[in-house]
Parts: C-alpha cells; sequence; structure tokens
C-alpha cells in the first residue's frame, strides 16, 4: 500500500498546528476568536473532544480551517476502522492511531477514498527509555520510533507523529513520503511542561518536520495571537 498523495509543497502559515486543550467548546471558540487568521490548523484531543469537540472539527472544517483530531486509536481492527469513518465525515485533515501494526493497517484501510490522512503516534514525547523499559519494552525510544516508522510506511500510513529529537533521523527513513508531525515544541525560554524530549520551532523545521504542535507556549500566553505569529516567523526562517 502507498500513502495517500502529499502535497509538494505545505503552506508556511499551516505548518503550526495549535493544540485546543481547553475544557469546553465555549472555551474553544473564545481561543480561536483571539487568534483569528493567525492559526488555520487546530488540534483537537481527548479534553475537548469528549466535550463536544468533534462537533466544533466539523464546524472548523465547514469554516476552511484544518482539524487534526487526535484520539490515539488502538482496538481491534474492526473497531478502529469505524473509528477512522466517522471521524473521516467530519472532515478532519489527520487522525492519529496508535503505531501497532493490526491498528495501522485497519485505520488505512478505512480512509480510503477520504480525504482524512493517518498519522502513527510512534512514542510519545512524554517518554524516554526509561519509562519505555518501565513499560516492558526493550528497546530504548530511538530504535523503537524507526521499527514503527520502517512498518508505518509499508503499510501506507500517511504520517508520523514523534518527538522533534527524531525527526531527522526519520526523514532519512520515510524520504518525503510520509508527512512528519511533532508536538513537544516548545519556543525558547518557554516551560518544559511535562515533555522530555522537546525541540525549538526553528531547530524542528530545521530538523526535517512538516507540521509543529504547539499547545501552551501559545495557549497560555499573554497575547496569543502574537505568540503564533513569532513561531510562523521562526518557521519562515528555518524554511528560508
Amino acid at each position: 500500500m502507498q500513502p495517500a498523495k502529499i502535497a509538494p509543497r505545505i503552506a508556511p502559515r499551516d505548518r503550526l498546528i495549535v493544540a485546543l486543550d481547553v475544557p469546553s467548546v465555549a472555551a474553544a471558540e473564545a481561543m480561536i476568536d483571539r487568534l483569528g487568521d493567525s492559526v488555520t490548523f487546530y488540534k483537537i484531543g481527548y479534553q475537548l473532544g469528549y466535550a463536544g469537540g468533534l462537533t466544533l472539527a466539523k464546524q472548523l472544517a465547514g469554516r476552511g480551517k484544518k482539524v487534526f483530531v487526535d484520539l490515539k486509536l488502538h482496538d481491534i481492527g474492526n473497531t478502529v476502522a469505524r473509528g477512522v469513518e466517522s471521524v473521516a465525515s467530519l472532515g478532519a485533515t489527520f487522525l492519529t492511531v496508535h503505531a501497532y501494526p493490526q491498528t495501522m493497517k485497519a485505520a488505512v484501510e478505512a480512509r480510503a477514498g477520504s480525504g482524512l490522512k493517518i498519522l502513527a503516534v510512534t512514542v510519545l514525547t512524554s517518554y524516554d527509555d526509561n519509562d519505555l523499559h518501565a513499560a516492558g519494552y526493550r528497546l530504548n525510544v530511538s530504535d523503537l520510533v524507526e521499527a514503527r516508522a520502517r512498518q508505518a510506511q509499508a503499510l501506507g500510513v500517511d504520517g508520523l507523529v514523534s518527538s522533534p529529537e527524531e525527526a531527522a533521523a526519520l526523514r532519512k527513513i520515510v524520504g518525503d513520503q510520509m508527512n512528519l508531525v511533532t508536538p513537544g515544541i516548545r519556543p525558547a525560554g518557554s516551560a518544559t511542561g511535562d515533555q522530555k524530549r522537546i525541540m525549538t520551532p526553528g531547530r524542528a523545521i530545521a530538523a526535517g518536520a512538516d507540521y509543529l504542535v504547539v499547545g501552551r507556549p501559545v495557549m497560555e500566553a499573554a497575547d496569543p495571537k502574537a505568540a503564533a505569529e513569532a513561531i510562523h516567523t521562526e518557521i519562515a526562517e528555518a524554511l528560508a
């Protein structure tokens, strides 16, 4: 299987994905209004997704915004497939699944014929080698990310989610055939929070990331729009 065709060029302003990690649709709408045209791409994860966020996802897509539904699906194949079909009907651009072969295969088959792209989550950015070993894995982070990336590519997955630290290595493995989406982005001077494998926006783009997922550095900024614009500037400088 081959991944869905990826546009050869991504508009610089589309490379920033702002994570709407808020408890309600009302709070999300308020932030979207504050950000205005500075943000074209939003991520909806567990917190907002389970509080009406999937309806918001459909509304945002109808307004011309791009939406990343970050639910990290992982279940038996049939259940994953039905979930993918439902998300595809929202008009979302991206959907995450965990990078287990059966899960990825079911998701790729279910998204056929839609505009939805499947992203495989390799290893969460809050994990380091010690966390993997505590969970029973023998591989370290870099080796597990590489193994899952190769499986995802072979199964026709459209992109990968990994920390920016792995972006350069993954780009060598997958070439330009898969999107690389990196959370764990922290502008210089930002608090790291619960992330362990992080990088600044400019360094992540230079390392090969296509899209940067940014939550708290924008959402908790005194001026969220200015924070988003500053990241756009850093992205543009890295691309240049």
